[in-house]
């Protein structure tokens, strides 16, 4: 499946004064993990946002995304509903144009994005973090396995993906404790 991604174009000046922090990082990194431990220790900071993103796959446990089906999306980013969308594994993913509003009312928005997006909202955005969640491949595969999410497609797949990527602003290898590691995406989240 080709990847395909896009970024509105309505804003003609790069939107802040908030900060976007993307978390991309190839499928079984522990991106989901590391994001529910970090919006759980910011509960109670209404400066930091974690917004669900839009999937056309069915919603689980470990992801806190709003299902729709592929028509409900197409009509969706018809009506300009979208800050940002990707399609990858055979999905249609997209952040809620919400995110714009959080940002120009200087909240951090941490979302769980494309690695394909980075490049464009870099434009877009004045204040953007980018930070990699990856881990070796047998972790990746022993992860996904675990997984089995069979609407994703083959491991294999998955796994040889390729995604010319921007270089990120920081690097977490998701291997050992997740809490560990949650930590430090708290630190890169609040500015440190």
């Amino acid at each position: 499946m080709s990847e395909a991604q896009a970024i509105s174009a309505t804003a003609a000046a790069r939107i802040g004064p908030g900060r976007l922090v993307l978390v991309v990082g190839p499928s079984g990194a522990g991106k989901d993990t590391l994001l529910n431990l970090t919006r759980a220790a910011c509960a109670g900071d209404a400066g930091i946002v974690f917004p669900r993103r839009v999937v056309t796959r069915e919603a689980s446990l470990a992801e806190d995304n709003a299902q729709v089906s592929p028509d409900a999306f197409r009509a969706a980013l018809a009506r300009g509903e979208f800050a940002m969308h990707w399609e990858a594994h055979g999905h249609c993913y997209a952040l809620p144009r919400a995110i714009d509003d959080d940002i120009r009312a200087g909240r951090t928005v941490v979302v769980n994005a494309s690695r394909t997006v980075i490049e464009a909202t870099r434009r877009l955005y004045a204040d953007i973090v980018v930070v990699l969640i990856t881990a070796p491949p047998d972790v990746l595969e022993r992860r996904l396995a675990m997984r089995a999410r069979g609407s994703d497609g083959s491991i294999e797949e998955r796994l040889r993906r390729a995604v010319d990527e921007a270089a990120p602003d920081a690097t977490i290898v998701n291997v050992g404790a997740a809490e560990d590691h949650a930590r430090r995406l708290l630190e890169i989240i609040r500015g440190g």
